[in-house]
């Protein structure tokens, strides 16, 4: 790519100019659900559980450390920052987004469209300069003949483009077809339209002082239409809205008062918004307890196992995506050389369960001083590396004649 500088600018473009407003036209397409609720990414997160179940992965995704390891030839593995990828996936992955801004929209993209595209520009042969987000929804993917892939992409300010599989980093959610991901914008549309649906109700419910219908009678008839418009548009102005609620009113001429229709706790509406709400949760795979809901079955045990099946099966395998796609795409040597998302930042126990999960590991001989210290953020310590056994420790001390009980 480092030869087509027409290309690149034009990509460039795309991304920091018209990418707004392409990403805009691109949001407002969508389809119609049954409901009568046109359903895409920007209306989708305008429904509040939607937006926190996005918002809380993308988040949680996108605040790991994404760093590059390298396999040691002991077998084990070690953080390389002297890589050149370091700093691109570490801090700057392009010219104008940090790592948890580009993370975010990448999971936001998975999410919403099941697929992330970011265009790679690269500087001679093979090392990464940028990763330059694309709009999903002018992507399109080709499988060729030698099964390789090729991107076509619509830009706005020319004809399409056309990009070799090596040039495109595509990140992939649940597919069905093994080139393109499937996005919960299509496949749960209905779901997403009936949510739509109720909490437009809701608005409006509560618009016209949860009262959706209200008969005024009277025991005689009024003279004219004008008579009876003015008393409807006077009952309206005086009653309508939440700041009118419970005020005094005054009827004359022996009119009185029938409601038409039922309460909204009557009709089920509550539970109806409470079981959408545990279907979108449900969805996403995220805990209802994460959205503040009032779930009465949450314990301060099943806290912590719900938060265990959330991280091991919603934000592991994102990350497992993540990591694959990146090696695949960007490292030329990746049986040595590795991206990583650490999750130990979000899987550490409360203080009482690691220090006991410490002793237990530094007492079975498998974990060293400075194994703990580095899990705890701390720096290595000399002679922090002896990984004896509290067996092995007691019997050198049996055969030195150490009654002291000195630590290792």
């Amino acid at each position: 790519m480092s030869k087509r500088p027409g290309l690149l600018a034009r990509i460039f473009n795309a991304a920091a100019t018209s990418w707004r407003e392409d990403f805009i036209d691109a949001l407002t397409m969508g389809g119609e659900s049954s409901s009568g609720m046109r359903v895409n990414s920007e209306t989708a997160m305008r429904i509040s559980t939607v937006n926190a179940c996005v918002r809380i992965i993308s988040d949680t995704v996108a605040s790991l450390p994404l760093q590059v390891y390298k396999r040691l030839d002991s077998g084990g593995k070690a953080i390389w920052p002297t890589h050149p990828l370091y700093e691109l996936l570490n801090t700057r992955p392009n010219p104008w987004q940090t790592t948890m801004d580009w993370l975010s929209q990448a999971v936001n993209h998975l999410l919403f469209r099941g697929n992330y595209y970011g265009a790679v520009l690269r500087h001679g042969d093979s090392i990464v300069d940028d990763i330059i987000p694309l709009n999903p929804d002018r992507v399109e993917v080709t499988q060729l003949p030698d099964y390789s892939l090729t991107y076509k992409v619509a830009l706005a300010d020319g004809p399409a483009i056309i990009l070799a599989q090596e040039d495109v980093l595509h990140i992939r959610g649940l597919s069905s077809n093994g080139i393109t991901g499937r996005g919960v914008i299509t496949d749960a549309r209905e779901m997403f339209g009936a949510a739509l649906a109720t909490q437009e109700y809701s608005g409006r419910l509560f618009k016209n002082d949860a009262t959706p219908g209200v008969v005024i009678k009277l025991p005689g008839r009024l003279e004219n239409d004008a008579a009876i418009k003015r008393l409807k548009e006077s009952w309206d102005v005086d009653s309508s809205g939440v700041a009118n609620s419970h005020k005094t009113r005054i009827l004359e001429n022996g009119a009185t008062i029938e409601r038409m229709s039922l309460s909204a706790e009557d009709s089920q509406f509550i539970e109806t918004r409470k079981m959408q709400r545990s279907e979108i949760a449900a969805l996403f795979g995220v805990p209802l307890m994460l959205l503040q809901a009032n779930d009465n079955t949450t314990t301060f045990a099943s806290a912590e196992q719900f938060m265990l099946s959330y991280t091991m099966h919603t934000i592991r395998p994102w990350l497992v995506r993540i990591e694959q796609a990146l090696s695949r795409s960007l490292f030329t040597a990746p049986r040595i050389y590795f991206p990583r998302l650490n999750l130990d930042a979000i899987q550490r126990a409360d203080l009482k369960t690691r220090y006991e999960a410490y002793k237990m590991g530094r007492d079975g001989g498998w974990l060293s001083k400075n194994d703990v210290r580095s899990r705890e953020d701390m720096n290595p310590i000399d002679g922090g590396d002896d990984y004896s056994s509290l067996a092995e420790i007691q019997n050198t001390r049996l055969m030195t004649g150490d009654t002291n009980g000195n630590q290792k």
